[in-house]
């Protein structure tokens, strides 16, 4: 981990370190802390460094009714991808009319059933999706998802989903062929990508495609959508929000107001709203390095790091009271019986003891949603901190 970033996170959170030892002493470890008010503080720098933009909540991300009544609260909106997500919203009632449905790839009873809860937005990106819509009312419209490859991504979600920009135009024509409303164009540059650059050249051949599109069919594509993937720091600094906001500024100019725009930020708006907090269990020395095992792992909240290679930072609860400690590198494990329940190697730890806490914070984003309860644990408990 950046010895400068862990530095930055110790003086940034030091304040919250007493509050986080009564909360482990209270519910006992391992336990999340939720903090919706920094859900809150992200939309509003999202809004203004995207500003003009409207947000809709990648509901995958997090969806703890507490965060999804505060980004409505907030006037945000929300991404849906499936029936499931759909019925949480429903069931908190919140406003549908804000919901988009980006599932690229979806059965027809399940955009009967967006449709009845009241949303009218959907993405397409291959002329099966698009024939599941012929027929269907006038009022619902279609945005044509495009791939654009980004290998240094995390997660590379042009390797799944999108039509190759070469081919968007004959899936516009089929589109309009289907009845339904064709509204413009999506993309998601993937998620973790530490350059801005993927969403500029995403940005400006879209907008060459929608040029194209009005000039050859005569149809205006009125929406641009362009993704979540936003970058969070987690043990290293990213590129922030108001960077990528410059690129769209940038990119659009004058020709800003021909649009729509739209964004599907996920990890962006709760990657730092929980804080995890384990304890040590157990230490041993394994070929000349000290191991600690933990009562959280890559199969409860660290499932980030299996699922995504997202590696969040992690701090010990002592060092936040006292001078900057020494700090050696360790073995950081899971609760367990899995050799691959191993959450890092060679990371650097002041000295640990069995019972000590152990905090990691980013802990927002796919961490709960993407847990199992292999092996017999118990999903760890989410408490409002």
């Amino acid at each position: 981990m950046n010895l400068r970033r862990r530095s930055q996170l110790r003086e940034d959170l030091r304040a919250q370190s007493a509050r986080w030892a009564h909360l482990a002493q209270t519910h006992g470890t391992p336990l999340l802390v939720l903090e919706p008010h920094l859900v809150a503080r992200r939309l509003r720098q999202m809004q203004s460094a995207l500003a003009g933009v409207d947000v809709h909540y990648a509901v995958k991300a997090l969806p703890h009714p507490v965060v999804l009544s505060t980004i409505a609260i907030c006037g945000g909106g929300f991404d849906v991808a499936t029936r499931g997500e759909v019925d949480l919203l429903r069931s908190l009632g919140l406003p549908m009319h804000r919901c988009i449905h980006t599932n690229p790839i979806k059965k027809p009873a399940d955009i009967d059933h967006a449709y009845a809860a009241g949303i009218r937005t959907f993405v397409v990106e291959n002329l099966a999706e698009v024939q599941k819509f012929a027929g269907r009312p006038s009022d619902v419209e279609v945005l044509v998802r495009l791939a654009f490859r980004n290998p240094t991504a995390k997660s590379d979600l042009s390797s799944k989903f999108g039509v190759a920009p070469a081919d968007a135009e004959l899936l516009v024509k089929h589109v309009l062929a289907a009845g339904v409303t064709f509204a413009g164009f999506s993309f998601h540059v993937g998620s973790q990508s530490s350059s801005i650059e993927p969403f500029r050249r995403a940005l400006q051949e879209t907008v060459g495609i929608a040029s194209h599109v009005r000039d050859t069919l005569g149809v205006p594509a009125r929406v641009i959508d362009i993704g979540g993937g936003f970058p969070v720091s987690y043990r290293e600094d990213e590129p922030p929000i108001e960077d990528i906001g410059a690129v769209v500024d940038e990119v659009l100019g004058d020709g800003r107001d021909a649009f729509t725009l739209l964004c599907e930020p996920g990890r962006f708006l709760v990657a730092d709203c929980m804080t995890l907090l384990s304890s040590v269990v157990g230490t041993a020395e394994r070929d000349g390095q000290l191991w600690h095992y933990l009562d959280d792992g890559l199969y409860g909240s660290y499932s980030n790091v299996m699922t995504e290679d997202v590696h969040p930072p992690i701090l010990a609860l002592g060092e936040f009271t006292g001078p900057e400690p020494a700090l050696e590198p360790v073995t950081l494990a899971g609760p367990t019986c899995d050799s691959a329940d191993v959450i890092a190697r060679s990371y650097p730890m002041p000295n640990l003891g069995v019972g000590d806490v152990v905090v990691s914070p980013m802990m927002g984003a796919y961490t709960a949603v993407t847990s199992s309860r292999f092996n017999g644990i118990e999903a760890t408990p989410i408490v409002m901190g």
